[in-house]
């Protein structure tokens, strides 16, 4: 089999983009600070998170589930319980129970 330069070529232009493309998605910041997303302790605060950090940090809570726990907390004030909680439209005791351990009210 005879060498041709042109595959040679080829394949090492690829074999260089294909390391830089590794080393780019290795070394991306997160959108979202580590700090918000969840507490030194593992646990997000219903009172001081965001949507996202809400819809990042608990199970069956997506972005419409986060908004309102947010909408809740500045209708009706902060939480002062994780039990209230079940107070927001879309959250019933099992997203509550999947997540008891996750959240906390300061």
């Amino acid at each position: 089999m005879r060498n041709n330069p042109f595959a040679i070529l080829l394949f090492s232009c690829l074999a260089t983009l294909s390391l830089g493309v590794a080393a780019a998605e290795s070394t991306d910041a997160p959108s979202v600070p580590a700090e918000q997303v969840q507490m030194p302790s593992g646990q997000v605060d219903l009172n001081t998170a965001d949507a996202a950090t809400l819809d990042a940090g608990l199970l069956g809570v997506g972005p419409a589930k986060a908004q309102a726990i947010i909408d809740h907390r500045n209708s009706n004030g902060p939480f002062a319980s994780v039990d209230e909680l079940l107070e927001v439209k879309g959250i019933g005791a099992a997203i509550l129970e999947k997540n008891r351990e996750r959240i906390r009210v300061n």
